[in-house]
């Protein structure tokens, strides 16, 4: 195998799926790299470095809708999403979350491999794995590929979406980062308007992190605008 040869990550429940998918794209000179499940994906996505993700929707842990939004707070390598469902609010659906492309199954390998080239084409860093993002000022560690954090040196548990929500303001240092983008991108366009869960996120995050709202260290308000992570 060609080590320059890019990457695919299969992200699909389906032992079938994967099998016909690895066979195919192994025979057409790719790197494949095969998850079950929607964990196990982003943790491949996070030390493999992947040119390229097919990600299914349906899988058995995590709707393949949030492992996409997932992936978005700290990676943009190109996504094509498989799915059963050829509803077009689930083609809408994806794309908005950040897929790149969508396929409806059943596929043919070869409309399959053509979607990929073009992907492959636009991408501007197709064959280079991109950098993880981490964050370190000696009291807040953030390591956004590894899905870590930790505190003085003691580690910080968090939800996926306080996850999320920290790693998209890191991902934006200084700027301010809207809560109507913050929504969009981490519960999806119909959740524009739902403040509210961003509130109750954003207090569990300070609570998490010992960060006062009133003089706040990492997590500063723009009042009725939105949220900023200082920049190093």
């Amino acid at each position: 195998m060609n080590p320059a040869a890019p990457r695919v990550l299969v992200v699909d429940d389906e032992a079938q799926i994967r099998r016909f998918l690895d066979i195919g794209l192994r025979a057409e000179g790719y790197q494949v790299v095969l998850a079950a499940n929607g964990a196990e994906g982003l943790g491949l996505a996070a030390t493999q470095s992947p040119d390229i993700v097919v990600l299914d929707i349906g899988l058995p842990d995590m709707e393949g809708h949030d492992v996409l939004r997932e992936l978005r707070t700290w990676s943009q390598v190109p996504v094509i999403m498989l799915s059963v469902r050829d509803a077009e609010t689930e083609k809408v659906k994806a794309l908005d979350n950040g897929a790149n492309d969508y396929v409806t199954k059943p596929f043919g390998i070869q409309e399959l491999m053509a979607r990929l080239r073009v992907l492959l084409r636009q991408s501007a860093k197709a064959g280079q794995p991109e950098a993880p993002v981490r964050y370190d000022d000696g009291a807040l560690v953030v390591d956004l590929a590894r899905r870590e954090v930790f505190l003085h040196g003691q580690p910080v548990a968090l939800t996926r979406k306080e996850f999320a929500v920290l790693g998209m303001l890191i991902r934006h240092p200084g700027r301010v980062v809207s809560q109507q983008q913050i929504l969009r991108d981490i519960w999806g366009p119909t959740h524009v308007q739902d403040t509210h869960y961003l509130r109750i996120v954003m207090g569990k995050l300070r609570q998490k992190l010992g960060d006062d709202a009133t003089t706040p260290r990492w997590l500063k308000t723009e009042p009725g605008v939105g949220y900023r992570f200082p920049a190093a």
